[in-house]
């Protein structure tokens, strides 16, 4: 069912998000365990008694997801029920994977983007782009894990072409006719009066609309009213507050909020723009069920390079589910370098003993313990979510106190930005996370 966009005026309120896409007969794909058996399980959009849901098998059906396809079988033990990926790269393990724990996928298309040189005016560029997409539709347009196709990821996100969306428009309405089992959707870099406008004028073919929003979730329900959005929609990225929305230092970068904060910001905004709009929202994916560079290497993932997961988990558990797991992460209550914190910009000398105050608590455990590191400030800054390098760490020499959290460590020689991390991991292997900037001046 198409989305109808109705637009009356109201407060434009510009929402950005950063950040970070076979035939018709049945078969059989072959992976490590069983082989899957290719029968789609229809899905659709319909509207009763003035809400707006999903039907899967005929079911209702509400999204409790995760962007990212890392530890399936942990996301529906938390009371996941779907994952959305970016593109169709590794597609099939992803399906078998969702599939034999009982997942769905919102499975992205990935489409060329303006800003890394694609020309939207370029009409044999745009015609193999769809033929490229018909052939990933044709091949996995029957499995049974199959819930939505995601067309392209934020390809509004500094663009000044709009002939993007005529684009999207003949890749939705060919999916719709290749593809009646499935819904059809695209994601928008947050939304705001202009861009509705021209999703409902240019782009009738999708279903409903999947928006990546960050701070300001809590008001997208109050958003949409303003600018006369009244039909369903997806919110295809959401956590904690971007790196381009918090305070920053003197210096100019970005402090980061701790697991303990980012935990509860994801019940807020779940519940105030999520749960709180059942006529409209068909669920969520949260972001990130994984690990990646944004930044810093702890900005977006509920997971640790390690894999561990920290206290986001156990917030999205309680969200999708009702109760708290039984075992709980660390949480950390204050952070603290030379008695100064992250808001303070905290300057130290080349080489000085720095004193780091770290007060937390182990979770469901008795007691946890900490490692620190300390990496310089990130010059690999992207946009949208582009892949950036990890900085590599520098030498830390640490100086342990009796107390719990207390400890000294050397400033680096080398003057410049930095940021000390602490993680905290107790023993079933839950984490808090935290990190400070700070600026160390020439002798």
């Amino acid at each position: 069912m198409p989305v109808t966009l109705s637009v009356r005026m109201g407060t434009t309120l510009l929402l950005l998000t950063c950040l970070l896409a076979c035939d018709s007969q049945q078969h059989q794909v072959s992976t490590d365990s069983a082989p899957v058996e290719m029968r789609a399980v229809a899905a659709e959009l319909v509207q009763q008694d003035g809400q707006w849901r999903i039907l899967r098998g005929g079911e209702p059906y509400f999204i409790k997801g995760a962007g990212g396809s890392h530890s399936p079988a942990l996301l529906a033990q938390s009371g996941g029920n779907s994952v959305r990926t970016w593109s169709t790269d590794n597609a099939e393990a992803v399906l078998n994977s969702a599939q034999q724990n009982g997942l769905t996928v919102m499975l992205g298309l990935r489409l060329g983007k303006e800003r890394h040189g694609f020309d939207y005016n370029d009409q044999q560029a745009v015609a193999e782009q769809k033929e490229r997409v018909r052939q990933l539709v044709l091949k996995y347009k029957d499995h049974p894990a199959l819930l939505a196709w995601g067309i392209g990821n934020e390809v509004d996100l500094f663009y000044t072409n709009t002939n993007v969306w005529y684009a999207v428009e003949e890749i939705a309405a060919m999916i719709q006719e290749l593809d009646p089992n499935h819904l059809v959707t695209t994601v928008t870099a947050g939304i705001d009066k202009s861009k509705a406008e021209l999703i409902a004028q240019r782009v009738p073919s999708i279903d409903y609309l999947s928006i990546n929003i960050y701070g300001g979730l809590e008001n997208l329900p109050a958003h949409l009213d303003s600018i006369g959005y009244q039909g369903a929609y997806v919110v295809t990225e959401w956590g904690p507050t971007g790196h381009w929305e918090v305070p920053k230092t003197e210096w100019g970068v970005p402090i980061e909020q701790s697991s303990t904060e980012k935990a509860q910001v994801y019940r807020h905004r779940y519940q105030q723009g999520i749960a709180a709009a059942p006529e409209r929202a068909l669920g969520s994916y949260a972001f990130l069920w994984g690990q990646k560079q944004e930044t810093t290497p702890t900005w977006y993932g509920v997971f640790t390079e390690a894999g561990k997961a920290n206290e986001v988990v156990d917030s999205l558990t309680y969200l999708w589910t009702g109760q708290w797991p039984l075992s709980r992460a660390p949480s950390i209550s204050g952070f603290s370098l030379n008695g100064q914190t992250a808001g303070q910009s905290v300057h130290v000398k080349a080489g000085q003993a720095v004193n780091v105050q770290l007060t937390y608590q182990p979770g469901s455990e008795d007691s946890a313990s900490i490692r620190w590191e300390v990496l310089p400030e990130s010059t690999d800054i992207k946009a949208g979510g582009d892949p950036e390098a990890r900085p590599q760490a520098a030498v830390l020499t640490v100086t342990p106190t009796e107390q719990p959290g207390q400890m000294a460590f050397a400033a680096p020689q080398t003057p410049g930005p930095y940021r000390l991390f602490a993680y905290v991991e107790n023993a079933t292997g839950k984490v808090a996370t935290a990190n400070i900037p700070f600026m160390v001046d020439g002798h």
